[in-house]
Order: structure tokens, then sequence, then C-alpha cells
């Protein structure tokens, strides 16, 4: 008999947690249509990169207000890796990766598993590689030391946009 009552006791605090908690999610506002992703300030990170990189760190300029920065980082110490994540107007990933690691096994990790198809576009005065993946489509830019990887799940025309917005630049380097 004590074991029963011990169960039902149990079941009964199950219950009043319950409602309690429906009670908090009922009363307390919450809008299921909000976008939870964070903007981001890249402005310093870009300033930092350009002075520590050894190649002129692309960022873009010009895009429309709909683009939102989501990440950036500079890893000086993992191959002067520079990110900076973006959302594009339909909420769609476009991402900027640079590096001085050239490697295929490099350009393969930040594409998701891309692989070169052979052709490549002209955007601007640069000749980038296009590449194709289940989850991410590529533009592959090499450059003397350096690689600019343009990345996501957009569609084709919003990885060029992106990389027809980027300014390469780079400040002078710190010791």
């Amino acid at each position: 008999m004590k074991g029963k009552q011990t169960v039902w006791d149990m079941v009964r605090s199950l219950a009043v947690i319950g409602v309690v908690v429906a009670g908090i999610y009922l009363f307390v506002p919450h809008d299921d249509e909000a976008d939870p992703t964070r903007t981001v300030d890249y402005r310093v990170e870009t300033l930092t990169a350009r002075r520590a990189a050894p190649y002129p760190v692309a960022v873009p300029l010009g895009l429309p207000q709909e683009w939102r920065a989501t990440s950036v980082t500079y890893e000086r110490k993992n191959a002067n890796a520079w990110h900076l994540g973006f959302q594009d107007p339909d909420r769609e990933y476009v991402a900027v990766e640079q590096s001085t690691d050239t490697s295929e096994k490099y350009v393969t990790k930040v594409t998701q598993k891309a692989r070169a198809t052979g052709q490549t576009q002209q955007i601007g005065d640069r000749s980038w590689e296009r590449w194709d993946g289940e989850k991410y489509d590529a533009l592959v830019l090499r450059e003397q030391g350096f690689v600019t990887v343009v990345t996501g799940t957009a569609p084709a025309d919003r990885l060029t946009a992106m990389a027809a917005a980027l300014e390469f630049k780079q400040g002078p380097q710190t010791p």
C-alpha cells in the first residue's frame, strides 16, 4: 500500500508541474514568427583581419540591407582563416571563407564536400571555379598564396552576387 501511495503522489506532482508549465507557456508572450538569427557587426574584425592577414581580406560592399551578417571570425593560428557568414534575403546561407591553406582538403571542408565541376565563371576581372555539392555550392578563387571561397545553401545567382560585391583589401601589417 505504501508503495502505491508513493507512485500516486509522484503522478500528482508531475501533473501539477505540467499545469504550471502550460500556464507559463500560455501567458508569457512569444513570437513564433520571430527570426532567431542574430545579426553581427563585422567592422572591427575586418580591420583586425586586414592588418593581420598575409593576403587581401575579402568583404562585401554594397549588398542590399536584406543581407544580414550572422558570423565572423579570423583565426591567425588556423592558416589565417577568415570567415564571414551571411543570410541572404531568402534566408539562405552564404559564407566568404579565405585562408592560406589552399589545399583541396580545406576547400572541401568549407564547402561541405562540394566538388569542382571543371567550369569557371568570370565575375568582374576574376575567374572563379564552380563547385557543386549536395548541401553547398561554391565559387572558388585561387590566388598566389591564398584561396577565397564563396559558399552556402543559396542559389548560384546569390553566390555570384556575393562574389561580385567582394572588395579585396589589405591593411598595414602588424609585427
